[in-house]
Parts: C-alpha cells; sequence; structure tokens
C-alpha cells in the first residue's frame, strides 16, 4: 500500500499525494516538463541534476522502462511529481516499471498530484526550491527546505561530468553516416548519450573529457572540432569553463549546445540571466533566422542569453517564438556556432539533427 507523501514548495504551499519509488525525502528546484513521452531519457538527463522535475502530462511510465533509452548512466533528477504512474506498463523491450526503477536508484517520487497546478503556480510566481517529504511532515520539510542552499549558488556541472576522458565505441545506430571521417572531442558538462551517438552515426571520432580538462589538454590532441555539451545549473558560476572556451576560440571550429551555448557566448563576452520558470519540454517552436524556416524542438534549459550584451561581430541564428530569447548564435569571422535549445532530442523531435551537419560543414570549411 502506497504511504502518504507531500509536496512541498519554498512559498509554504503543499500538495498531498502518494509516495512511489524510494519512500525518504529529498529537495531540489522545482520545474516542469511539457513533454508528452520521453520520462526514461526525462530521468537520466544530467541538466536535471539538482531539480525536482514535474511532467505535465498526466500518464507516466504506461511503456516501462528499458536498457536502451538512457541519456547518462543514471537517473540524475532529484525527484519526480506525477499525476499517475501506471504500474502495468506494455512494451515487448520494457525490464521495469517506473516505480521500481526509481526504488532501485533510490530516486523520491510522489504520484496523485495535480501537476498542472503545480505547473501554473511556477508559471505565475517563477522557479523556486522545494522538497517531497514521505516520512516527515509538511512543516518539517518546509524548516529543512529553508536550510538548503538554493541551486543557483551550486556548481552541478562537477557533480555530473565524467571523471576520467573516454572514446564513445557504441554504434550510432538509426543515423546516416557521411563518412566525415573527423575528430571531434566532447567537453562534458552534463552531456546526453544521443550527442554521442549522432557523432559518431555520421563517422566521428568521439572522445569525452572532463569538464575540468584545460584549453592545452584539449589542443594537444590536435581535433578537427570541439562540441560544449549540455548541463545543469547557473553559467555565472562556471568561469573556469569559460577561460577555457576563450583560449581555444578561433584555433579549432567549435559548437556549444544549452550550457554549452551559454558557455560560448560568455567566452565571447555576453552576459547571462535566469529565466522566470525556462523552457523544458519537446514542442517549443525556434526560427532560424537566416533560412526563416520555425522548428520544433526539444530544450532543457532556465537560462538565456541577454542579446543586448553581444557584440556586433556575433549573429543571432535562431529565436524562440514564445518568448524571442536568444536561441542561437554564430561568430562571423570565426569558426564558432551554438544552439540553445537540444539538437540531440532524446526526448523530442529529431528535425533539428541537421545542426550537426552545420557543424561539420563550418569544420570542413576551415579545414
Amino acid at each position: 500500500m502506497s504511504k502518504q507523501a507531500f509536496l512541498i514548495l519554498e512559498d509554504g504551499s503543499i500538495y498531498p499525494g502518494e509516495s512511489f519509488g524510494y519512500q525518504g525525502e529529498t529537495y531540489g528546484e522545482i520545474v516542469f516538463n511539457t513533454s508528452m513521452t520521453g520520462y526514461q531519457e526525462m530521468l537520466t538527463d544530467p541538466s536535471y541534476a539538482g531539480q525536482i522535475v514535474v511532467p505535465t502530462y498526466p500518464l507516466l511510465g504506461n511503456y516501462g522502462i528499458n536498457s536502451l533509452d538512457v541519456e547518462s548512466k543514471e537517473i540524475q533528477v532529484s525527484g519526480f511529481v506525477v499525476r499517475q504512474y501506471c504500474e502495468e506498463p506494455s512494451h515487448t523491450k520494457r525490464t521495469q516499471t517506473i516505480n521500481e526503477y526509481l526504488e532501485s536508484q533510490e530516486i523520491v517520487g510522489i504520484s496523485e498530484i495535480d501537476t498542472r497546478a503545480v505547473t501554473r503556480r511556477i508559471r505565475s510566481r517563477g522557479v523556486m526550491m522545494g522538497a517531497i517529504a514521505v516520512n516527515i511532515s509538511p512543516e518539517e520539510a518546509l524548516k529543512q527546505l529553508k536550510t538548503e542552499p538554493p541551486y543557483d549558488e551550486l556548481n552541478f556541472v562537477q557533480k555530473v561530468t565524467t571523471t576520467e576522458r573516454y572514446q564513445w565505441t557504441e554504434s550510432g545506430i538509426g543515423y546516416d553516416s557521411i563518412d566525415s571521417n573527423l575528430k571531434i572531442l566532447v567537453s562534458d558538462y552534463g552531456l546526453k548519450y544521443n550527442i554521442l551517438r549522432i557523432l559518431k552515426g555520421k563517422g566521428c571520432e568521439v572522445e569525452v573529457f572532463p569538464s575540468s580538462v584545460t584549453s592545452d589538454e584539449l589542443l594537444a590532441q590536435n581535433p578537427d572540432g570541439i562540441l560544449l555539451s549540455p548541463g545543469p545549473g547557473d553559467p555565472e558560476l562556471l568561469d573556469n569553463l569559460v577561460t577555457t572556451t576563450t583560449d581555444i576560440l578561433g584555433k579549432i571550429p567549435m559548437m556549444g549546445i544549452c550550457l554549452g551555448n551559454q558557455i560560448l557566448a560568455k567566452s565571447l563576452g555576453a552576459k547571462t540571466y535566469k529565466l522566470k520558470f525556462g523552457h523544458r519540454g519537446a514542442n517549443h517552436p525556434v526560427k532560424d533566422t537566416i533560412s526563416g524556416r520555425v522548428h520544433i524542438t526539444a530544450q532543457n534549459h532556465g537560462y538565456s542569453i541577454d542579446p543586448d550584451s553581444l557584440t556586433s561581430d556575433v549573429d543571432i541564428t535562431h529565436i524562440s517564438m514564445n518568448d524571442y530569447t536568444v536561441e542561437g548564435i554564430r561568430h562571423k569571422s570565426i569558426p564558432a556556432m551554438s544552439i540553445q535549445y537540444h539538437s540531440e532530442a532524446s526526448p523530442g523531435p529529431k528535425d533539428n539533427e541537421y545542426i550537426f551537419d552545420d557543424f561539420i560543414e563550418m569544420i570542413r570549411e576551415t579545414k
């Protein structure tokens, strides 16, 4: 039988529900995601480190958990808040239920929550810290929550980055190789495996490095290109990554995704700021300012580039059609480009994989 649990927000609001997954307490920044599928990719996305995720879709877990749809080595979210979860999933590849998956990695979940009401509260008041409490009262959880460090003050990249460099050897199943024979280095700020799968599928030799790697170490590998990965947290805390990127600019073609986009922008002198409630989901329209086309994109970020801080030698290549925030930039004279959304999807539409082709073409033009 499920135990009673509570979702508690920093503003003092309390939502009663039922415990699932691991029975305990957890704390983190409360964020919502509007994707209708892809909960396993969502759970294993390192960009969610330190966050309690609230999917707006009302039923989670209906196709179970399998060994393929993972984007990192483990579940990354701090907690999971759902309206309802499926106890008897139906899929030929499923190996676990979502309840068993969370419990196996000691991730606290809560169900029977009006997730859309929580979402409306976040949209009106902005993201805030929160807690899921199972074995203690809401009052005790709120008291503990007030002692927890704010999300913005923690360097989560240090927690999720790889500790050792490694070659990606998994085949790029499902992608058409273009036999590029390029050596691409990926700085791991909290990457998703699908970035590596796509690069490998396009014929690239792919090697991943910890976020602590220096510019000298990267340049010593004589790469054809360097990719700055997505990741969690506030880019204002990551001056070391900005310094490394600045040292490489103009020497090796570079591409940034999500947090990598913000790091590249900061290395070009721009500033970043926190969004009221961020962009998280697989249905965000983004306009390519060069072609005029609008693509539906996957997104997961809480910070954005200040367009007024960009210098005249940087073009804005993509903008959000929801709030007109910057979704992509490219330097006019040096080989450096980046996007704020997730071209690797997972979950989300595959419409934006062309960005990897643009990156490879930029490398070829540079060579």
